[in-house]
């Protein structure tokens, strides 16, 4: 982890030499188009320079838009940001992804990545529906494509030179070493759930080991009450330390070596999630200690859109 004297401005460092990852990033999936352009904004002016999107969200181009006004409005340039978008799973054969990814940089309205991820491991039906079904409801897989051959697709992006970093998402240890063992490209980034009911302390420990950016979502456990927020360890420690179960809870993770994923939705709450500050050592032992365990988006096993409410914006 590249240290700071401020948590704010954490960054990590990639391990293909593409550049360095803010800590703290913004996550884009909001349902509502004119929100994900004012949250995005917001965002913007709160101090986040890490924003993380995908295909499947179906609003690239409305976080294109709040990106592109931020930038025409001054105060930072395009090196400044740090812009993740990721390839669905109905993408997955190799002559399909370069199309897919080429289709998002013109949504974002960049002239390249800093990072795509291969958003789950799973392949789906390829095609334009994104949520593949057959006539009994059940996702339609396609067997006729392996995710190293995906994998090989995605090195060639880095080759071409538009893409800086890829990397994997709602993946499982198990699943990652094989992709990571016959990479020629290794990963620079796995983004999965965690938070202190999901540690996922093993695959932490693996991604420190090599170099791998660890990138949380979910962090304050997707808003669900009772929840992180409500727990009473979290809620002791913010007593103590005069921050919000929010603050606790990012710091928290960026102080454990991760990068994060939070997704205010009003300029206020960009503000406090952006404001946080190192916790004491006993602070991070108390939350390492919680034993509740609990995995709150089965995408991991699925492939299926997770907190992606079913059939919103399709």
């Amino acid at each position: 982890m590249a240290e700071s004297s401020d948590l704010r401005l954490t960054r990590m460092p990639l391990n293909n030499g593409g550049g360095h990852m803010p800590a703290l990033g913004f996550g884009t999936l909001i349902p509502d188009a004119a929100v994900t352009i004012s949250a995005t904004r917001d965002a913007l002016e709160a101090g986040f320079r890490h924003f993380d999107s995908a295909e499947r969200y179906r609003n690239e181009r409305e976080v294109g838009d709040a990106l592109q006004a931020g930038l025409a409005a001054g105060g930072f340039a395009r090196e400044d940001i740090f812009v993740t978008t990721k390839l669905w799973n109905s993408n997955h054969r190799p002559e399909r992804v370069e199309p897919a990814f080429k289709a998002s940089l013109a949504r974002l309205g960049l002239d390249y990545l800093d990072l795509y991820l291969i958003h789950t491991p799973f392949a789906f039906q390829p095609g334009d529906d994104q949520d593949p079904r057959d006539q009994n409801g059940k996702v339609i897989y396609d067997t006729g494509v392996t995710l190293l051959d995906t994998w090989r697709a995605m090195e060639s992006l880095v080759d071409h030179g538009r893409c800086r970093a890829i990397g994997l998402s709602d993946i499982s240890l198990n699943e990652f070493l094989p992709i990571y063992e016959s990479a020629r490209i290794k990963p620079a980034v796995v983004q999965v759930e965690s938070h202190p009911y999901l540690p996922e302390t093993e695959l932490l420990q693996f991604c420190k080991e090599k170099s791998i950016v660890f990138l949380a979502f979910a962090p304050l456990g997707h808003g669900m009450r009772p929840g992180l927020l409500e727990d009473p360890v979290i809620a002791a420690i913010t007593a103590r330390v005069g921050k919000t179960p929010a603050q606790v809870l990012l710091a928290w993770a960026v102080q454990r070596g991760t990068a994060v994923l939070t997704t205010p939705k009003s300029a206020a709450r960009a503000r406090e999630n952006f404001d946080i500050s190192e916790l004491p050592v006993d602070a991070l032992n108390e939350i390492n200690r919680i034993q509740t365990r609990q995995r709150l988006n089965d995408v991991v096993n699925t492939g299926s859109p997770g907190f992606i409410p079913q059939g919103s914006r399709t």
